[in-house]
């Protein structure tokens, strides 16, 4: 093989790479803005654009986010969600954040975002958070935040934040796509509909036939 062939060949191998990066998270906008067009019943990867004419801007704001949501959930915990389909203005632009409120003990239970790296900032109060890396390490990277401390949790990668203090905790984070997903893992695997088969769950989890029924039982509500 000649040298020329060699560059030719690291020349696409490194386009590849490229490629390959930048299909791993929301496409380039091509134009200033495209407001997505909620009533439309055309089905595309994304959302389809509303006609440029129509666009005000209300199709760019959100109000609300400084007011706390009801946090007496199962978990003690809330997500306030600024996304697409909040504010249609930021389709294809690759961003997004929530808000998440927390009552003393509250936890935003195990989760990951198959499209999204988060980039959490506490708010007020002390939050414990960690993510777990894909196998076959599954190392545990965990840290205590206080007011104002910031912390990222890698793309796809399970993740929690619980309270660890005794007064409410309020934290704020950007996500880095228009629609990042949310995937919670209890929820996903114990109240799938149709539920999946005990037998599938019992080996997986070490666990007694009784006691996955009792969970899928819990999470089906």
């Amino acid at each position: 093989m000649t040298m020329d062939s060699k560059l030719v060949i690291l020349f696409f191998a490194v386009a590849m790479a490229i490629a390959s990066s930048a299909m791993a998270s929301d496409p380039s906008p091509l134009q200033d803005f495209c407001v997505a067009d909620h009533a439309s019943k055309v089905l595309v990867n994304g959302l389809v654009c509303k006609n440029p004419k129509y666009v005000t801007e209300k199709d760019f704001f959100f109000s609300g986010l400084d007011k706390a949501n009801n946090s007496k959930s199962r978990v003690g915990s809330i997500v306030t969600p600024v996304n697409v389909a909040q504010i249609p203005g930021l389709n294809t632009l690759g961003i997004s954040l929530v808000r998440i409120d927390f009552q003393p003990g509250g936890l935003n239970p195990p989760h990951t975002h198959p499209r999204a790296t988060e980039l959490l900032t506490v708010i007020e109060g002390t939050l414990g958070v960690g993510f777990v890396t894909s196998n076959p390490e599954n190392r545990f990277i965990s840290k205590v935040l206080k007011k104002g401390d910031v912390f990222t949790f890698p793309i796809g990668l399970i993740h929690f934040q619980i309270n660890l203090g005794n007064d409410p905790v309020v934290a704020i984070a950007g996500l880095s796509s228009q629609n990042p997903g949310v995937i919670t893992i209890a929820d996903a695997l114990f109240g799938s509909k149709p539920p999946i088969d005990v037998n599938v769950l019992t080996k997986a989890f070490s666990l007694d036939k009784d006691v996955v029924k009792y969970l899928q039982d819990e999470f089906s509500d």
